[in-house]
C-alpha cells in the first residue's frame, strides 16, 4: 500500500514554502487558542523545552499525552515560550486518517504540517507505521495519542494502544519518551456541545493545565529477556506479524509491548492524579 502523499510531507517540497504557510497559520490558531482566547499553565515545560530544541542529534523523542479534544495537537503547542512557529523542530504526529485525511486538500494540509495517517484498527505493521518509524530513525520527534481516541471523561488514562510502544522498541535508537498529560482542552472544544455536536469554533475564557512529566526510562535488554520467558508460559492468538530484528516472535512482542505500555499508562496516570490536586 503506497504512503498517502508522501511527497507533500517531504521537507523539500516547493523548497519548503508550503511547510512554513502551514506551520505558521497552525502556529498562529495555537497561539491564539492557548494564548490569547484561554489561559494555559505548563508544569515543567522545562524539560519538553530542552529535549525539543537540545536533545543530542540523531536520538529520537516521542511525546505521548492523554487525548481530550480534537484541538489537543497543536493546540497544546501554542503556551508562551514554546517555538511553534520552528519548521524543523516542530513536531511529526500520527493523525485518525478517517478524521484528517478526508479528502485531497485535507490529505494536502495535513502532510506539509507534518502529520502521518494511521488507520485506527489497521494493527501496528501498517504501512504509515513504517513512515513513523523512518522519522524516528532520522532523530526527529514525534507525538502521539496512545488511548487511540479522544475521551472528554475526567477518568483514569485508560489502556493505551500497542502502537506507540511498537515504536519504542524497533526504533533503531531507542526514543527518549516523555509522558505529558493536559486538562482543560474538553471544555475548550466539547463533543456534545450544542445538538450533540462540536462547536464551531474553540470557546474562550478556559483554564488549561498541561503537566509535562520526566523521561520514562526503559531497559529494553532485561525488558526484552522477560518477554520471551513470559511468552513460553502464555497462549496468545496469532495475527501474523513478522519477528522484530532482534528476533522476537509475535508472543514475546505482545508480552513486550503490553509492560511497556503499562510503564507508560503508569506515568501519564501519576501526572493527571498530579494535576488534580493542583
Amino acid at each position: 500500500m503506497p504512503r498517502t502523499m508522501e511527497w507533500a510531507a517531504r521537507a523539500e517540497h516547493l523548497g519548503g514554502i508550503p511547510r512554513k504557510m502551514v506551520i505558521a497559520a497552525v502556529g498562529t490558531f495555537a497561539k491564539t487558542v492557548s494564548s490569547l482566547l484561554n489561559t494555559t499553565t505548563v508544569h515543567n515545560s522545562d524539560s519538553l523545552l530542552r529535549l525539543v530544541r537540545s536533545r543530542s542529534p540523531g536520538v529520537p523523542l516521542i511525546t505521548v499525552s492523554n487525548h481530550m479534544s480534537t484541538l489537543d495537537d497543536p493546540a497544546m503547542w501554542g503556551f508562551k515560550g514554546f517555538p511553534i512557529f520552528d519548521t524543523k523542530l516542530a513536531r511529526w504526529v500520527l493523525a485518525a486518517e478517517d478524521i484528517c485525511f478526508k479528502n485531497a486538500l485535507y490529505s494536502y494540509i495535513f502532510r506539509v504540517g507534518k502529520c502521518i495517517p494511521i488507520t485506527r484498527g489497521g494493527g501496528i505493521y501498517q504501512e504509515h507505521m513504517h513512515e513513523a518509524l523512518d522519522r524516528l530513525k532520522d532523530g526527529e520527534w514525534l507525538h502521539t495519542f496512545p488511548e487511540g481516541k479522544v475521551y472528554q471523561e475526567d477518568a483514569p488514562i485508560r489502556r493505551l494502544k500497542w502502537g506507540t510502544a511498537s515504536l519504542i522498541v524497533r526504533a533503531p535508537v531507542t526514543p527518549i519518551v516523555l509522558p505529558v498529560v493536559h486538562h482543560g482542552f474538553q471544555e475548550v472544544m466539547p463533543e456534545k456541545f450544542m445538538f450533540g455536536r462540536r462547536p464551531p469554533l474553540p470557546l474562550c475564557n478556559k483554564k488549561i493545565d498541561i503537566i509535562v512529566g520526566d523521561p520514562i526510562e526503559f531497559d529494553l535488554p532485561t525488558m526484552r529477556q522477560m518477554a520471551i520467558s513470559q511468552s513460553r508460559n502464555g497462549q496468545f492468538p496469532a495475527i501474523g506479524w513478522p519477528s522484530t530484528s532482534d528476533g522476537l516472535d509475535e508472543a514475546a512482542q505482545r508480552c513486550l509491548y503490553t509492560e511497556i505500555s503499562e510503564q507508560i499508562r503508569g506515568a501519564m496516570e501519576r501526572l493527571r492524579c498530579f494535576g488534580k490536586k493542583i
